[in-house]
């Protein structure tokens, strides 16, 4: 059986992002019979996926190589055979974007989150303290995904002045939206809601920032399910443990992901470039090329601390997770993670392109710096 997004079945498939890119990559399959699916959640061997016939479970074993940034995960369009018996996952179709994080592991291995999101949605508790670094540390990976970040401050109803929150956080956040939202009252859903109509966006945090409660509020039912979280610090117990992908009434998908203890860095020399862009920028100023910005003489950095234009906690964030990338870096395969990552970026670019068409030229999202 062949597939193609012209159709009258493929309509089922365009909520969940399937357009004329999708289409000519998949073209190979659809002449052997196979059936595209995006993959809605992973559990071990198995995963779940919606086609243009329905819901599909298939089995990933001939997809599941040793390397554990190539498993499958959710937000993979695939190539299934769901007229097997078992149905099987044949092929992987060629990822735009991809949210990696390292691992804890001494081996240093990265983690992919998700994959071809639109959307990095950093939910941001305003029942906790702020921690800005965190927060820096997230854009860092969301920036290298190749999606478009967007931060979220979520529970303003627990707060009676967010203003000087929401200014701190935009600082820390150059380049990127920030919405503040809550779920409990409805304020700030409406805007969150129209950033993310069309496209498929990944929720990422700590456990306790709302993303299940979140994910209810934008799609307008009890989908996830959703624990208190302590008075005393706003944390929870991790109430998502699998990431899920969920279509919105509007168009386009959220995926919810488990709360996220541990953010480490991989790959993201150009994210925290992008985090830290006025330190770059001020950088470029200085005498000399390999400035350290320690005790340098003409070192712009070290002007614009000195006159506060610069502070000291966003100077020592940014050597901090340079520093990590670096070490990082030096443990892993670079070769091998420059091709993936020139890869991601060619696919993202011609998905952007498609889905900016589809929105009518996006004219209500910001470009990068």
């Amino acid at each position: 059986m062949s597939f193609s997004f012209r159709d009258a079945s493929s309509h089922a498939l365009v909520p969940y992002g399937w357009d004329d890119v999708w289409e000519a990559d998949f073209a190979p399959y659809a002449a052997q019979g196979l059936v595209p699916g995006r993959v809605v959640r992973v559990d071990r061997a198995l995963c779940d996926l919606v086609t243009a016939e329905g819901p599909v479970r298939a089995d990933t074993a001939l997809v599941m190589p040793h390397d554990p940034m190539k498993v499958v995960c959710t937000g993979d369009w695939a190539a299934v055979d769901a007229a097997g018996d078992p149905r099987l996952v044949r092929a992987l179709l060629p990822r735009r974007t991809a949210f990696v994080r390292s691992t804890s592991s001494k081996r240093s291995e990265g983690q992919v989150l998700a994959v071809n999101v639109d959307h990095a949605v950093v939910c941001v508790s305003l029942a906790a303290d702020l921690d800005l670094g965190r927060l820096e540390r997230f854009l860092s990976l969301a920036w290298e995904s190749g999606a478009r970040p967007l931060v979220v401050l979520t529970k303003a109803d627990t707060v009676p002045d967010w203003t000087h929150l929401r200014a701190d956080t935009e600082a820390a956040a150059p380049g990127v939206p920030v919405l503040v939202v809550s779920a409990a009252t409805g304020d700030g859903l409406d805007a969150l809601a129209a950033e993310l109509a069309g496209g498929t966006a990944v929720l990422l945090g700590q456990s306790g920032a709302g993303k299940s409660t979140l994910s209810n509020a934008l799609v307008g039912s009890e989908v996830q399910l959703v624990q208190a979280t302590r008075d005393a610090d706003g944390k929870g117990r991790h109430t998502t443990t699998t990431r899920d992908m969920l279509p919105l009434p509007g168009g386009g998908v959220i995926v919810d992901t488990p709360g996220l203890r541990g953010v480490g860095l991989w790959d993201a020399q150009a994210g925290v470039g992008q985090v830290f862009a006025e330190i770059e920028q001020l950088a470029a100023d200085c005498r000399f090329q390999d400035c350290g910005h320690q005790s340098e003489p003409g070192c712009a950095v070290l002007e614009a601390l000195d006159d506060g234009r610069l502070t000291h906690r966003r100077l020592d964030s940014y050597r901090k997770l340079l520093r990590e990338n670096a070490w990082i870096a030096s443990r892993t395969d670079q070769r091998l993670r420059a091709e993936m990552r020139r890869e991601w970026k060619q696919r993202s670019a011609a998905g952007r392109e498609m889905y900016e068409r589809k929105r009518g030229g996006g004219g209500g999202h910001r470009k990068r710096a």
